[in-house]
């Protein structure tokens, strides 16, 4: 195994791969820290337990009580934790490229408003279900709203293909239909209702055991192979559509395939957690600017997006005394400077 050059590639024999090297630390480190953000998080709680203890049980020793409690009632909040974070970063990486657009994502287009919509008529209309029965009904409702409205979305952005900004228009309009219609709801239910409704509209982690971490899991291990299949495409979708088609890309299908991967990963994410915001919009931001490249890089844009929720965990559960804040007001917070920033950037060059 030698490299070839400091920017050029990996050669083992007679095969050869580019290597950029700045996503690889970008993927590398991020995910020490994630790892280790992750950690602190579990340890920190009404039982505290020191980062040996944890890391102590997380490789198959420790003592039975520590095992319990991370095992049965931490871990399982963190996982979701990082799953969620980085289904909708990718989710927002995918539609960012797609439209050529950093403010395209699953929550200005109407996905996470759509799946809001399925789970609050569920919680609203339903109230009364508990156990298992509310534990599967909800998640699958908030599926299946965030699928309906993202391919309502496709369907009316498209003009003998999908063109990025029409797309973001249809988004905008589709994703203030959904939330009027969530608001609607929620001033017909009953109060306590509405009050559980609201708790799942902000986005929370609070009570995530592991039948929540396994379907964002297994569709992670489905979705993000696919995506990365499919990355080549994203490189070159960033030019112009004549380029495109001039380089051998089926524009609409690639397209099309990208945007279902994007809506079911928006959508699953959002049925594990509800709609945790800013993450799909800020994270892949984020990473092109860590990686300086030209278009989200997906999987450091998926590091981010779990670091980020995680942290964004930490901070609600642990920086306001005894008083949990539900994940989604840390990550709005962070996130709604960043969106005011990429608007006035956004203008600034519009001038230039």
């Amino acid at each position: 195994m030698s490299v070839v050059g400091a920017r050029r590639g990996v050669r083992i024999g007679p095969f050869s791969w580019p290597v950029r090297w700045r996503p690889l630390l970008l993927v590398v480190v991020g995910s020490a820290l994630l790892v280790l953000v992750m950690a602190v998080n579990i340890g920190l709680g009404d039982f505290p337990i020191t980062l040996g203890q944890v890391f102590d049980v997380l490789l198959g020793g420790g003592e039975t009580r520590h095992q319990f409690i991370v095992l049965d009632l931490r871990l399982p909040r963190s996982l979701t934790a990082v799953f969620v974070g980085a289904a909708l970063a990718l989710a927002g990486a995918i539609f960012q490229s797609i439209a050529r657009n950093p403010l395209a994502s699953p929550d200005i287009l109407g996905v996470t408003w759509g799946a809001s919509v399925g789970a609050v008529s569920v919680i609203t209309f339903t109230g009364a279900l508990t156990g298992s029965v509310a534990e599967v009904g909800i998640p699958l409702a908030a599926l299946g709203g965030g699928f309906f409205f993202g391919l309502l979305v496709y369907v009316l952005a498209w003009r003998k293909g999908i063109e990025g900004f029409r797309m973001v228009l249809v988004g905008v309009g589709i994703a203030a239909i959904a939330g009027n219609l969530t608001t609607y709801l929620l001033t017909v239910g009953d109060v306590t209702d509405a009050g559980r409704a609201m708790v799942w509209i902000t986005g929370s982690l609070n009570g995530r055991g592991w039948e929540h971490v396994v379907p964002v899991g297994i569709a992670l291990a489905v979705l993000m192979p696919a995506a990365f299949v499919c990355a080549h495409l994203l490189g070159a979708l960033q030019f112009g559509d004549d380029t495109v088609r001039g380089l051998g890309v089926r524009l609409n299908g690639a397209r099309s395939v990208l945007l279902l991967i994007g809506i079911a990963l928006a959508s699953v994410a959002t049925a594990a957690s509800g709609p945790i915001a800013f993450v799909a919009l800020a994270a892949p931001q984020v990473a092109v600017r860590l990686a300086a490249t030209a278009t989200p890089p997906l999987l450091g844009s998926a590091v981010v997006g779990g670091l980020l929720v995680v942290g964004s965990d930490l901070i609600a559960r642990t920086a306001f005394g005894g008083f949990e804040m539900p994940v989604g007001v840390v990550t709005a917070v962070l996130g709604a400077p960043y969106l005011m920033y990429l608007l006035i950037r956004g203008r600034r060059e519009a001038r230039v």
